[in-house]
């Protein structure tokens, strides 16, 4: 897979699939611009990518703040003069809050992390990436968008079943200017994501993986390589997919 020359913007990528992606995608010949709010994490995973060779660089900013991210989106794009890809991997949980005593402001910090980031920088980059080749948006949903999550975690599966319908809108909005648009949904990774759980209760975290098909819990890798894939040229024909990383796990066993 090459794909030398292209530019690609990777948000929430100083760690777990965020940062195992940005690397994919540099060990393939992008120049990757890695996002992230920690410029500590991120001076070290720019220190990473350049590590392996690859060509990269970090910018910080909050992709929930609509002025920074235009800002710099706009800063990218000019700089390079166009770019190919945009990776809407940034996004979390947010924390848990059943509806009964969830508040306002917790309702939409939780949307606005993981839906309205994807606005942001979508509408951002969509002049520069009509001036790349093959040009792509790869957006990040969840099996909680189907199953809408666990208990206090509604708003997390209700914005990211928002994520699974832009990325449907976007794709038919793009589509003629050879813009496409996809998702990936990973089932459960072996991130910091799941720190807590980890932490606390690590034989309940194992059994996870009895209820996936493959019997394993899947690796960061697994969705990078799925991701760099859809950046490539190899995908040009495919849009408005929504494609699970889960080992089987989304039909249950």
């Amino acid at each position: 897979m090459n794909l030398e020359g292209k530019v690609a913007i990777v948000t929430g990528a100083t760690g777990g699939i965020g940062l195992e992606v940005a690397k994919q995608l540099g060990k393939h010949g992008c120049t990757v611009i890695l996002n992230g709010r920690n410029d500590e994490k991120g001076a070290d995973a720019l220190q990473q990518l350049t590590d392996q060779g690859s060509t990269a660089e970090y910018h910080g900013f909050d992709v929930t703040d609509e002025a920074e991210v235009s800002k710099h989106i706009k800063a990218i794009g000019e700089k390079y003069g166009k770019i190919d890809a945009l990776v809407n991997n940034a996004g979390g949980l947010g924390g848990r809050s059943r509806f009964e005593e969830m508040t306002t402001e917790f309702y939409r910090s939780v949307l606005a992390l993981n839906l309205d980031s994807v606005f942001f920088a979508s509408r951002a980059a969509i002049p520069y990436l009509k001036k790349g080749t093959h040009p792509t948006i790869i957006n990040f949903t969840s099996n909680a968008a189907w199953n809408a999550g666990g208990p206090g975690a509604g708003m997390y599966g209700t914005s990211k079943a928002g994520v699974h319908t832009i990325t449907r809108a976007l794709a038919k909005d793009l589509a003629e200017y050879g813009i496409r648009v996809n998702a990936v949904s990973p089932g459960t990774i072996d991130t910091d994501f799941h720190i807590g759980i980890k932490s606390t209760k690590p034989e309940v975290f194992k059994s996870w993986a009895n209820n996936i098909m493959l019997g394993r819990l899947g690796k960061p890798e697994d969705v990078a390589g799925v991701v760099a894939f859809l950046v490539s040229g190899e995908a040009s024909f495919i849009t408005a997919e929504t494609i699970q990383i889960g080992g089987g796990q989304a039909l249950g066993i």
